[in-house]
């Protein structure tokens, strides 16, 4: 896009040196940055960003926490579109949603970002939406969210989803918690882990995905992973061109629907500005 780029990262930034959000967002608009990138440890911190008035620049949530990532559900859907409806899919239809399709989401829902913005965007264009996981893997009040939840995965590819989504099992927050969310790495594979016995019972059209990075031998196998129905490297292909697309919207203020500074309402019925929201 022939953008001039400013990277940095808490390690080695003012930031790690107790520099707080606000302070970093009135230094970026020092510096005449037209857009703010950002993934942030903490929760609703890009949408902090983006309302408070430090700063005027186009804000994209590049993953908050465990809360949203919606980047990375754009080229989700992006990915699904082009494996599952029209000419290389299982329907013959014409525009950009994904009505008639069932997608499976497996794994640690709890910790993932990426299953909350999935939910929401794949059920606004249509899709049918199902988490599998763990009790001890799903969030509080996610009955409230608009799909299914199952704790059962064979039952769920019994009924023949159009693609699976793996979700990486978060080591990492579930030590920071204290650990204790399922009995050993066995157990998990053997309940939620995607396999190639599980694999071959998908239609034959069905897709496999995973956000990345995987444990291979946990969540997914190497067969899996490997497969031909698996599109993970084609997710990281698309994630490319779908963020190019972002970036482009936002900076130039065109879009096909809503321009940056319109209203739109989000998934907890707040009004947001387009192209300052997280």
């Amino acid at each position: 896009l022939s953008a001039d780029v400013i990277n940095f990262s808490a390690k080695g930034s003012s930031v790690s040196k107790g520099e707080s959000l606000k302070d970093t967002a009135l230094t970026l608009q020092a510096m005449g940055a037209d857009a703010v990138v950002i993934r942030h440890q903490a929760s609703g911190a890009p949408h902090t960003l983006a309302t408070a008035g430090w700063t005027d620049c186009a804000v994209v949530n590049a993953g908050d926490g465990t809360h949203q990532h919606p980047t990375q559900a754009l080229l989700d859907a992006y990915t699904l579109r082009r494996h599952l409806v029209g000419a290389g899919g299982t329907q013959d239809v014409t525009g950009r949603d994904l009505a008639g399709q069932h997608v499976a989401i497996v794994g640690d829902v709890l910790h993932s970002r990426v299953a909350r913005s999935n939910v929401q965007l794949l059920h606004t264009l249509g899709a049918r939406v199902t988490l599998v996981a763990p009790p001890t893997l799903v969030p509080v009040g996610v009955q409230t969210w608009p799909c299914a939840v199952s704790y059962h995965l064979d039952e769920v590819l019994a009924q023949g989803p159009d693609a699976v989504m793996m979700l990486r099992v978060q080591r990492e927050r579930m030590s920071s918690a204290g650990g204790g969310f399922f009995p050993s790495a066995l157990e998990y594979t053997r309940g939620y882990g995607l396999d190639a016995r599980r694999l071959a019972g998908l239609p034959d059209h069905a897709i496999v995905m995973h956000p990345g990075p995987m444990n291979r031998g946990l969540e997914i196998s190497a067969d899996a992973a490997d497969s031909p129905r698996s599109v993970v490297v084609e997710q990281v292909a698309n994630g490319v061109a779908v963020r190019m697309a972002v970036l482009y919207l936002l900076l130039s203020g065109t879009g096909p629907a809503t321009s940056a500074g319109d209203e739109v309402v989000d998934e907890s019925g707040t009004p947001e500005k387009v192209g300052t929201g997280a």
